[in-house]
């Protein structure tokens, strides 16, 4: 990816959020294994981010779409609002190590509400090398959903 790519990255994702009419302040990252960081500054990140992140989801869908059209290269784009992913994945990280304590000392298992593949995968890695815990994924589509059990 070069810098000319990376300039009609920029362009483009202007131009669809005044598409959209909503004013936004794009900085787009530097590549890191294939996938381009793209974070968004706005008034209303609300808006853009919907309840549990899942209109960001859908937005980055679709603007992953759009640019693969007008890009010929083979590419991921990570879109995050005012750094919304980042706080969510700290929370889930330390949510997890606060649970896993948890667990470590009761001896009882713990049931997390439903989520997304993405957070589960972050529980599960931040818990993968845990001494006294281990994760299990149950439930069927999105009702699956991450137990902590001790390890025995």
């Amino acid at each position: 990816m070069n810098q000319n790519d990376l300039e009609k990255i920029e362009k483009i994702t202007e131009e669809f959020f005044k598409k959209m009419t909503i004013e936004v302040k794009i900085e787009v990252g530097r590549p890191k294994e294939n996938t381009i960081p793209i974070n968004l500054k706005t008034e209303e990140p609300q808006i853009l981010i919907g309840e549990k992140g899942q209109t960001l989801t859908e937005i980055q869908h679709l603007l992953k779409i759009i640019l693969k059209k007008k890009i010929n290269e083979d590419f991921f784009i990570d879109l995050d609002i005012q750094d919304y992913k980042k706080k969510k994945i700290e929370y889930l990280k330390e949510m997890a190590r606060s649970l896993a304590e948890e667990v470590a000392l009761t001896k009882k298992e713990k049931e997390l509400l439903p989520m997304s593949p993405y957070e589960r995968r972050i529980i599960h890695l931040e818990l993968g090398g845990h001494p006294d815990v281990k994760t299990e994924s149950i439930g069927e589509g999105p009702e699956r959903r991450i137990i902590i059990k001790p390890r025995f």
